[in-house]
């Protein structure tokens, strides 16, 4: 069973957190693995990817990293994901019965937010952090800091659509962590067996947060 703080605490050390979406389950597994590889040691398996439970199961299992649940819009997902050994749980959008949920097992709830007034929601809600997406799609790391003008001090986990190249800026302008998708988790290059492009792009960015981290 997690422990909400701990959790929390540690995303905040690993900075980035890997989201794996792929059309076929074997790549999303592989994608973890090569991320393991280059360094990472945390993944959110979003349940758009076939058999992501069993992924999460079968991820957990090894007890290596720290894997959450993303793209999770029910209670009764948010369910069978902690059923499934999900640490966290990540959800696209404001779905206010989600934390109350998670507490009750311990699980801290990332509930997704775009504009001011879904983020107040969102924290009305008991969300331990903020997912802003799409990012790239509202003013990107410029409007993180303004966010943060707005609420200082609460947790924002900017998400979509962010380059390797990026993930600085965004922790320099507050960011609890950065999730990063389809950059790091190239289903083209999984399929093509491009292991190194992966490897070199996913060290690329280890190599912007080390400095954050104690």
């Amino acid at each position: 069973m997690a422990n909400k703080n701990i959790v929390l605490e540690q995303l905040s050390e690993l900075r980035v957190i890997p989201v794996i979406r792929t059309k076929e389950p074997e790549n999303a597994v592989t994608a973890v693995l090569w991320l393991r590889e280059a360094g990472f040691r945390t993944f959110e398996i979003t349940l758009t990817t076939p058999d992501a439970i069993n992924i999460i199961v079968q991820l957990t299992a090894k007890k290596d990293a720290l894997i959450g649940a993303g793209t999770v819009t029910s209670v009764k997902q948010a369910e069978q994901c902690i059923e499934a050994g999900a640490q966290y749980i990540v959800s696209p959008c404001l779905v206010s019965d989600l934390p109350d949920v998670c507490h009750q097992y311990d699980i801290p709830c990332f509930l997704g937010a775009c504009t001011p007034t879904e983020l107040h929601l969102a924290m009305k809600a008991k969300a331990d952090a903020i997912k802003i997406f799409p990012v790239s799609l509202m003013g990107g790391a410029t409007y993180i800091k303004t966010l943060f003008s707005i609420f200082p001090g609460v947790p924002l986990i900017p998400t979509g659509g962010i380059k390797p190249n990026e993930v600085k800026e965004y922790l320099d302008n507050g960011a609890l962590c950065v999730g990063l998708g389809g950059v790091l988790v190239n289903e083209t290059l999984i399929k093509k067996g491009e292991k190194k492009k992966i490897l070199n792009i996913g060290m690329e960015v280890l190599k912007q947060v080390k400095q954050y981290s104690s």
